[in-house]
């Protein structure tokens, strides 16, 4: 009886997904036969049932009941079903690399089942006996599509080039999913960027952010406004619904309250639009990083003369400012347990390999000798403010002279203290290895760095404030960690090394950041 009840309670807060052509009536009794629950079988996941019943819905762990009825699951033969939906700029080759790589590492046998351009399973199945254990069905389309498929209850986990819209939060909620801005509900998979890119043959190499907005405006619709030839911009984006298209427009627009122009032209595929950059010498683009094909690059530059290149190491450490997470949003409901080890391998070191592989940058931390990190010291002295001293400079350089910088580094919202949605997952990644062992003995130096704006000596203090916020994070995160090997400190420099100019928001975002330093 207290088994059941125990099960019954898990109803409150344990919610699972299904296709609601599924649902059949079932009744669930409790071993002893004293209890018994009749409603609407909503779904199993080889271990709990959801049952739609006269006390609403309800989740009811499997070890405690006996089913009866025609929507009873086959126990013995028990087949994990989990549906992605969302963008097809991480179906294509991401998640399929990794799926791959899972069933090889799980030892499970793996075909794919291709239905139609946008729709495809895969299907697991033991080795040994050749039963089939698992599928993950797919479909693709774009991030908007892949929302509404969650919302319908016709996805289980969605796949997303940018963060959930506050309206889709909202509506999740309502249907019972939980809060998708929860900590725990979405999961930085992989990591791409926004790059602006022309045809190979365009002499123009570089590009400042505020004007390449400006040029997807229309604002700048010449490429003399540039430093090119004197012939008319055309502009390529992806389309509204892709979360590539919409990451544009929130990104490089809205802060500067700007429109994309009319006479852009939209593109429903990446490949697509690559190849309409490629084939006119008058053309931009903002293209994915994985996806630029026959294209040139252009680098982001700024008045001062800092200039970034979108390189593996730039964006992973965010030191690109239009570095773009890639998403995996789940609703507060459990998933099948080899649902749940699939999310757990893609955190692995062997996971971040796969993902470099298929042409995305990885989370896998990497040291940094300070001899290897280009001109940022040059930069530091010939950009110093008047109120940045030589014996700053020099303190600075002494505290980190005998350290490796991580890749590993963490920046803020604009405007706020929160940190972005790639800091988060790095709070998890950085937790999840001193879980590990990976730094027993090590110390790891959090350090904080300003923006110019305002004086520099709070500008230090609120630095610093942040450095120590971030390490309390990771701490916090870390709970199995044994860190009594592991030194934890922080400083701060404030705005003594500058990564980007401080003419723009986007470079004052790139310069606030909390960076980590090992030895």
């Amino acid at each position: 009886m207290d088994l059941f009840r125990g099960a019954f309670l898990a109803g409150l807060f344990l919610i699972m997904g299904f296709t609601p052509a599924s649902a059949q009536d079932v009744t669930l009794s409790s071993r002893d036969g004293t209890v018994t629950i009749s409603g609407t079988l909503l779904g199993f996941d080889g271990e709990f049932y959801r049952v739609d019943t006269l006390y609403g819905e309800l989740t009811l762990d499997g070890s405690g009941v006996n089913c009866e009825g025609p929507g009873c699951p086959n126990l013995v033969n028990f087949v994990a079903s989990v549906t992605f939906s969302g963008a097809a700029t991480m179906g294509d080759v991401l998640m399929p690399a990794l799926i791959s790589a899972f069933a090889r590492r799980s030892g499970l046998a793996l075909n794919r089942e291709d239905i139609d351009a946008t729709h495809f399973n895969y299907v697991f199945s033991d080795k040994t006996g050749g039963n089939d254990v698992g599928r993950f069905s797919f479909h693709l389309s774009n991030t908007d599509e892949g929302f509404a498929d969650l919302l319908a209850n016709e996805a289980d986990i969605v796949l997303s080039l940018r963060e959930v819209r506050p309206t889709e939060s909202k509506r999740a909620k309502e249907a019972g999913m939980g809060n998708l801005l929860a900590r725990g509900r979405a999961r930085v998979i992989a990591l791409d960027a926004l790059v602006a890119i022309t045809a190979l043959d365009n002499p123009v190499q570089a590009i400042t952010t505020p004007d390449l907005a400006r040029v997807l405006a229309g604002e700048i619709d010449n490429w003399q406004g540039l430093g090119g030839p004197d012939a008319p911009i055309s502009v390529h984006l992806r389309d509204a619904k892709s979360g590539l298209g919409q990451a544009a427009e929130d990104r490089l627009l809205r802060p500067l309250n700007l429109s994309l122009s009319a006479s852009a032209t939209r593109h429903t595929t990446d490949a697509a639009l690559a190849a309409a950059v490629a084939n006119d010498p008058f053309s931009i683009g903002v293209a994915s990083h994985a996806k630029t094909a026959n294209t040139a690059v252009l680098v982001l530059s700024g008045d001062c003369g800092f200039a970034l290149a979108p390189t593996r190491r730039t964006i992973k450490t965010e030191d690109y400012p239009l570095t773009s997470p890639m998403f995996l949003y789940l609703p507060a409901r459990r998933l099948p347990k080899l649902a749940r080890e699939f999310l757990v391998y893609t955190r692995s070191r062997s996971a971040q390999l796969v993902i470099r592989r298929a042409g995305f940058v990885d989370q896998s931390p990497e040291d940094i000798a300070i001899n290897d990190q280009g001109s940022r010291f040059a930069n530091a002295i010939a950009r110093a403010g008047s109120e940045v001293s030589l014996g700053d400079l020099k303190r600075m350089v002494q505290v980190l002279d005998t350290r490796k910088r991580l890749s590993t580094t963490f920046r803020f919202n604009a405007g706020s203290a929160v940190l972005d949605a790639q800091s988060r997952s790095n709070v998890a990644h950085l937790a999840h290895d001193l879980e590990a062992g990976y730094y027993e003995g090590r110390e790891l130096l959090f350090v904080g760095f300003s923006d110019g704006d305002g004086p520099a000596g709070p500008n230090r203090t609120i630095s610093a404030r942040r450095a120590r916020a971030v390490r309390d994070a990771v701490i916090a995160a870390a709970v199995t960690a044994n860190l009594d090997n592991i030194t934890l400190g922080t400083d701060a420099f404030g705005e003594a090394l500058p990564m980007a100019c401080d003419d723009s928001a986007w470079g004052r975002q790139v310069n606030r950041r909390v960076e980590v330093w090992l030895r």
